[in-house]
């Protein structure tokens, strides 16, 4: 049985079926510091969410790429994954501070395209640097 685990088909499907199920929990989080429900909005089109949501589907992803590329268990790129998601969520209310003239937020559920733009960015540039720290 220990072969089983050792087989890089089965480590691949283990992994991607780990970060797929923190995707999950990580969108869920963010739908809850949100003021917009990301899912809902997108399906009505609003494209300033989709590039949100975008990027934070990006920054996760890249994140668990480095996490899995500098990991040899499950368990530690999940710690990682975790640790760089609360950085990119960390981040993210950050941008809502540095922005005292805007409600970036309320922007982006309104539509504005430009916020969702900057936001998407913000989460990509984030993950990569995130990411390169990870070990």
């Amino acid at each position: 049985m220990s072969g089983f685990w050792e087989n890089i088909i089965v480590i691949t499907a283990a992994r991607y079926s780990v970060v797929i199920l923190c995707t999950l929990v990580f969108l869920a989080i963010f739908e809850l510091v949100t003021s917009y429900k990301n899912w809902e909005e997108i399906r009505k089109g609003n494209f300033a969410v989709a590039m949100a949501t975008g990027g934070k589907l990006f920054g996760i992803a890249t994140i668990f790429r480095f996490s899995i590329e500098h990991n040899d268990t499950i368990l530690q790129s999940i710690g990682w994954g975790a640790y760089g998601f609360l950085l990119l969520l960390i981040g993210y209310f950050i941008f809502e501070f540095l922005t005292p003239n805007i409600n970036v937020d309320e922007e982006i559920g309104k539509g504005n395209k430009a916020v969702g733009f900057i936001s998407m960015l913000i989460s990509i540039g984030l993950s990569f640097v995130i990411g390169a720290n990870i070990k």
